[in-house]
């Protein structure tokens, strides 16, 4: 069975992503599809890239980064649920991303984004990463718009978001198996 990850791409203070990530894997756990597990960054206390040598070289000096490189190889596919932090993903995820290299290698991956304008310039900004890491990332994307789907604070996503997730769900798995023998 396949096993994706859903990211939470944010570890500020008083971020709106955990509450995102367990909306969207609330919807992932009433599929028997796959297999599905959050990971939260601030777990992982990433300080800012640190290794010597690039990721590419694939050795890694650092605990951290080993540990990153071991949560994220388990995964066939993910889903990365991202803020827009001044028209593009926050330093974070971006940061998290650049650890590691040959673990995203010939995976899937699809964007749940949120923001004033739905995240979309942050997921505009993942895309060209993922193709350099190898990852092929879905057409269809979750946005959420502060002024639609968060009612003040209290996260609230209107009723066709979850059939968005799905979708996105759908393709991340399609291409998630079709990548399995690249991964072989």
């Amino acid at each position: 069975m396949l096993k994706i990850a859903i990211i939470i791409g944010s570890t500020r203070p008083n971020r709106k992503g955990p509450e995102v990530a367990k909306w969207v894997m609330e919807i992932a756990k009433k599929r028997k599809d796959a297999e599905y597990e959050l990971v939260d960054l601030l777990d992982f206390n990433l300080p800012l890239l640190d290794e010597p040598v690039p990721p590419s070289t694939d050795h890694y000096t650092k605990q951290h980064t080993k540990d990153w490189s071991e949560q994220i190889k388990m995964f066939d596919g993910f889903v990365f649920v991202t803020p827009e932090y001044n028209h593009s993903t926050s330093g974070a995820l971006k940061n998290a991303i650049d650890f590691i290299y040959k673990e995203w290698n010939n995976k899937a991956a699809g964007f749940v984004s949120y923001g004033a304008a739905g995240g979309i310039r942050a997921v505009e900004q993942l895309r060209p990463i993922m193709a350099t890491l190898q990852i092929a990332d879905v057409r269809s994307q979750v946005t959420l718009f502060f002024h639609g789907d968060f009612d003040k604070e209290i996260f609230k996503p209107a009723a066709h978001q979850e059939k968005a997730v799905n979708k996105t769900i759908d393709e991340v798995l399609a291409w998630s198996e079709a990548l399995k023998t690249l991964r072989k």
